[in-house]
């Protein structure tokens, strides 16, 4: 434990007791919200960054332990194992050193260098590293035999086994790995053959190109190795080979005989066929693992921004699934989310019934008393837009543009299916539409997060790191909103702290058989769901409508005893508390903290009983495009214009305008000072003004900057 303690306090200097607590709590199963929001007196009241990083630095450690576990274990079996090479690989605190140091150990393929050795050649070898020899032909002559035929063959095999040493010497790879860490440059060639290609175009900035390594921004060597990897371009990692040479051969050759001439011609085939091609890889790797790490942190605070949406809430709406050729698709939810009703209008060309379709709509929204109307924002999006605003309906009906991103996926997803046996995949979308009016989080929890579509290369970095911190978010959002356990899908319940898929489905047939659940603790009645499994989850799961009102809330039910105690001492009942905030601020919460309760719990409960089961999102609100704003062909220079922020990267923003292409606010646009974090100025959703810079219609780029 005390190693562990140890590496993780060198990563995050955070207090060695929340360190300690936290790993304990993480051994006991708990999870990162429920430790986070309900053990904050164990942890020094870490927040679930903190805690994420401890649980990132836990894994690293365990990793770094097993591979010196299976190390060791090899180095042994090959009775190799010194005292002091046990006690450089139980000391490493990085797996880049402890594969330095097995290097020499690993039973590697057929080598030149091994192939020497069978030959009798590594006397030779050991006679040339030590330069004093003076005659050299003389002395490979005793080395002609079998497969060596001359005294060059002898010499050149020798080398191969002074190249392997050179290679293997951990201070000269440390030397190299500097030099690429700080001079290496990344140059890109354009292939001749597919230059003109229609998909080579859109990495045509890289058709000659050169950057520093360490400074290439992450989305440029994601979109270089993706070109690459398309074939339209070849890449290669440099650096100064002369002086790399030169830094290997002072910390070698000693003398000026005929050994030095030996030993620099080893050190330059170990420099270029072993050296720089391992360690070029290793360090395009390294920049690699960067790049990912920042596109994923974009993704990820993307994904929260976007799961983190304004619902509209429990109303019934209207959703329209635009098309020209294939119509409209329209569905009608009840304030649950529920299918009523579904049609295909026409109001688009080639049959432009646009009268029809805006007689159906209104009676629609009458029959089934429509409260908002919820539009894709695909193709026919606007036109489809501007008739809904032609309907002179009899209520007042809110009209939203709804993003469709990743609605086709989860249309045609075992998920959809199970809901909807009997419709098509086209119904199904307008349902994923409307739903997500109503609460994005539900909805939008049953599509795989790459698939939403508001990052930056998202399939080309590491999908398991992905995959893993994308459901860390998905995760902390679910929790942080809270889930009614009586209405939620098992894909939103799953995510909910300690539940898991399967559990989830189980609790969801459980509802379909029982009925509702009328208390958390009938929440218990659930096969398989165990002790553990309700402490850390309860407190995430809502009753709408219960008889205890702290079911309806944040409130751990652990910490119901606390809350009864509070109203007993103040001769009221629970239900008083209930947003009562004159009385609650009287509280004295000192008389009821406890060895396991204290003042951040005792605070985070009166918090919760001024609003209890309060929903953190805002309200969802009417959004308008610049109604003469149809094509990129209306857009000119100098316009303002209203818009939503449609993805954030790590270069700027990209906005839509109410038109198929997206603007795109580069960083330096953002604001007429340096700018070094795109999310200190914007938002994804965020309604902007935007002043349109730059119009090129061939390529259906356009150029905004932010208007204060």
């Amino acid at each position: 434990m005390t190693q562990l303690l140890n590496y993780i306090i060198t990563y995050t200097q955070l207090p060695e007791t929340s360190i300690k607590n936290t790993v304990e709590l993480l051994n006991e199963a708990c999870t990162v919200p429920f430790i986070a929001r309900y053990r904050k007196e164990r942890t020094g009241n870490l927040d679930e960054v903190q805690i994420g990083d401890i649980v990132k630095y836990k894994e690293q450690f365990e990793v770094l332990e097993k591979r010196k576990v299976a190390i060791l274990k090899s180095i042994e079996e090959q009775d190799a194992l010194t005292p002091e090479l046990r006690e450089k690989i139980e000391a490493c605190q990085d797996l880049t050193t402890l594969e330095d140091l097995y290097m020499p150990f690993k039973k590697s393929k057929k080598t030149k260098a091994e192939t020497a050795r069978q030959n009798g050649l590594e006397p030779l070898a050991k006679i040339i590293m030590s330069q004093n020899a003076h005659d050299l032909e003389s002395i490979a002559l005793k080395y002609i035999k079998g497969n060596v035929a001359s005294t060059e063959d002898a010499l050149e095999g020798a080398r191969h086994i002074i190249a392997e040493w050179i290679n293997e010497r951990t201070d000269i790879r440390n030397n190299i790995r500097h030099q690429l860490e700080r001079f290496a440059m990344i140059s890109t060639k354009v292939v001749k053959s597919k230059s003109n290609e229609e998909d080579a175009q859109k990495f045509r900035d890289y058709f000659d190109w050169e950057e520093s390594l360490s400074r290439i921004p992450s989305h440029r060597l994601l979109a270089i190795l993706r070109a690459e990897s398309e074939g339209y371009i070849k890449f290669k990692i440099t650096i100064d080979d002369d002086k790399a040479l030169a830094k290997i051969e002072e910390r070698i050759i000693r003398s000026q005989n005929d050994s030095a001439e030996q030993i620099q011609l080893a050190i330059t085939d170990a420099y270029k066929r072993l050296l720089l091609p391992s360690l070029s890889n290793e360090a395009l790797q390294i920049a690699k693992e960067k790049a990912d790490e920042s596109a994923i942190t974009v993704f990820a605070k993307n994904l929260k921004q976007l799961l983190l949406g304004s619902p509209i809430g429990e109303k019934r709406v209207l959703a329209i699934d635009p098309g020209f050729r294939t119509g409209c698709k329209v569905v009608c939810l009840d304030a649950q989310g529920n299918l009523l009703y579904n049609e295909t209008i026409y109001p688009h060309p080639p049959k432009s019934d646009s009268i029809g379709a805006m007689k159906k709509l209104s009676s629609l929204a009458d029959a089934y008393k429509i409260e908002a109307i919820a539009i894709g924002n695909g193709t026919a999006s606007r036109e489809t837009e501007q008739l809904v605003k032609r309907v002179h309906f009899k209520n007042d009906i809110q009209v939203f543009v709804v993003s469709e991103a990743g609605a086709s996926i989860y249309s045609a997803s075992k998920i959809a299916r199970d809901e909807f046996p009997n419709y098509d995949v086209t119904v199904r979308g307008s349902v994923s539409i409307g739903r997500r009016l109503q609460d994005p989080l539900a909805e939008l929890v049953k599509i795989d997060a790459k698939s939403i579509g508001v990052g930056q290369y998202q399939h080309d970095v590491d999908q398991a790191k992905l995959k893993k911190e994308l459901d860390v978010v998905v995760e902390s959002c679910v929790n942080a909103v809270g889930v009614n356990i009586n209405t939620a899908s098992s894909s939103l319940l799953s995510y909910v702290s300690g539940i898991g898929p399967k559990l989830a489905e189980t609790i969801v047939s459980y509802r379909a058989e029982n009925g509702a659940f009328a208390s958390r603790n009938d929440i218990k009645k659930v096969p398989r769901l165990g002790d553990k499994v309700f402490e850390q989850g309860a407190g995430f799961l809502r009753i709408k409508n219960a008889k205890n009102p702290l079911d309806d809330s944040a409130v751990h039910p652990e910490s119901y005893v606390i809350v009864e105690k509070m109203a007993k001492d103040l001769d009221k009942t629970v239900q008083d508390l209930i947003g009562n905030t004159v009385v609650l601020k009287q509280i004295p919460l000192e008389k009821y903290i406890t060895k396991s309760v204290g003042l951040p719990t005792l605070q985070d409960i009166v918090k919760e009983l001024e609003k209890p089961g309060l929903d953190i999102r805002e309200q969802a609100k009417v959004f308008t495009f610049n109604q003469n704003i149809k094509t990129i062909n209306d857009v000119q220079e100098g316009q303002l214009l209203p818009g939503i922020v449609n993805n954030v990267t790590n270069f700027g923003a990209f906005v839509d305008i109410g038109i198929k292409e997206s603007g795109l606010i580069h960083v330096s646009n953002l604001s007429d000072s340096f700018v070094s974090d795109v999310d200190a100025h914007v938002s994804l959703h965020q309604q902007v003004i935007v002043k349109v810079l730059e119009v090129d219609i061939p390529r259906k780029r356009i150029q905004l900057k932010l208007h204060k």
